[in-house]
C-alpha cells in the first residue's frame, strides 16, 4: 500500500481561521464510537470558509472498544469543553456543534457556557432499545453487545478503530450524559439549529421531541434530511448541512454582541448540570 492510499487515522483537528471569519470559532464534537473523521468534511468546509475550527478526539475513541469501556462521560465532556474554551479564548464568538452523542455534548456545553449558538446533527438524547432502562445492572451480566447497523447505509465509511463490539459500561455512561444534558437544557440561552434525518436507526424521534419541548423558541431551526441516515455529515445531505450551518453561523455571528475581542469567560463544571447522585 502506498502512502497516498493509506486511510487517515483518527486524530484531533484544528484550524486557526483566515479572513473575515477568522474571529469566529466553531468547536465540533464527534459521536459515540466515532472519531473526528465522521465530521471532518464539515470541519474542512468551515475551515475553507475561514472559520477557526477545533475538533477534539474524545477519550476511548479512535482506538478500540476496550479503551471505550474504560472511559466515562465526564472525560468525554471535559475533553470537548477544554477544546471549546481554548478556541473561545482566541476568538470573538464561539459556536458549538456536534453529531449524535456529540450533539448532546455540544448542548451540555451551551448549558454551561455562553456560546454564540449551537448546530447539531441527529443529536442523541434517548435510545430505541428499552433495555437501556436497566443498563446499570445489565452491564454486570453482559459485557458487550453488537453495534447498531443501518440497512443499506449510503454514508462514507471511516476507519474509527475497532468498535465491532459496544461495551455496555460505555452505554451506561452515554445514558448518564444524556440525562445530564436533558437536565441542563433550560440553561441554554443560545440559538439552536438541528438537522434531523427522516431515516435514523440510531437516534429515535423522541430526542428531537425533547429539544422542542425543553428549548421552545431557542430552537430556531429544524432541517429535515430526506436522503441520509444517522451519520448525515458523510451522507447524501452533507452539502445541505454544510451550507445551512454556515449561514446559521454567519447570521448569529453578526447579531452576537455579548463578547468583545480577546475576552474570556469563567468555566463551570459539568457537575452543575446534574444532581450529585446519579441513577442507573
Amino acid at each position: 500500500m502506498t502512502e497516498s492510499s493509506t486511510p487517515p487515522r483518527p486524530a484531533a483537528f484544528s484550524y486557526p481561521g483566515h479572513g473575515p471569519n477568522a474571529r469566529t470559532g466553531i468547536a465540533i464534537c464527534h459521536g459515540f464510537t466515532g472519531s473526528p473523521l465522521s465530521v471532518m468534511p464539515w470541519a474542512e468546509e468551515l475551515a475553507a470558509q475561514g472559520f477557526a475550527v477545533s475538533v477534539p478526539l474524545l477519550p476511548g475513541h479512535g482506538t478500540d472498544w476496550r479503551q471505550l469501556a474504560r472511559s466515562n462521560w465526564r472525560e468525554w465532556y471535559r475533553t470537548f469543553e477544554a477544546a471549546y474554551q481554548e478556541l473561545n479564548a482566541r476568538t470573538d464568538q464561539c459556536f458549538v456543534a456536534g453529531l449524535s452523542m456529540g450533539g448532546a455534548i455540544a448542548l451540555l456545553t451551551a448549558a454551561l457556557h455562553p456560546v454564540a449558538g449551537v448546530s447539531v446533527v441527529n443529536p442523541g438524547l434517548s435510545f430505541y432499545d428499552r433495555r437501556v432502562r436497566v443498563i446499570g445492572v445489565l452491564k454486570y451480566f453482559q459485557r458487550t453487545t453488537v453495534p447498531i447497523q443501518e440497512e443499506e447505509p449510503t454514508a462514507a465509511v471511516t476507519d474509527d478503530g475497532d468498535y465491532s463490539r459496544t461495551p455496555l459500561a460505555a452505554v451506561h455512561e452515554l445514558k448518564k450524559l444524556f440525562g445530564a444534558t436533558i437536565r441542563g437544557l433550560y440553561k441554554v440561552n443560545a440559538p439552536v439549529q438541528v438537522f434531523k434525518s427522516r431515516t435514523d436507526a440510531v437516534v429515535p424521534p423522541t430526542s428531537l421531541a425533547t429539544l422542542r419541548r425543553r428549548l421552545g423558541p431557542r430552537l430556531v431551526e429544524v432541517v429535515d434530511l430526506h436522503n441520509s441516515g444517522h451519520v448525515a455529515t458523510l451522507d447524501l445531505d452533507a452539502a445541505e448541512i454544510f451550507s445551512r450551518s454556515i449561514q446559521f453561523f454567519l447570521d448569529h455571528s453578526a447579531n452576537d454582541g455579548r463578547r468583545s475581542a480577546g475576552s474570556t469567560e469563567p468555566a463551570r463544571s459539568a457537575n452543575a448540570a446534574q444532581p450529585t447522585s446519579e441513577t442507573s
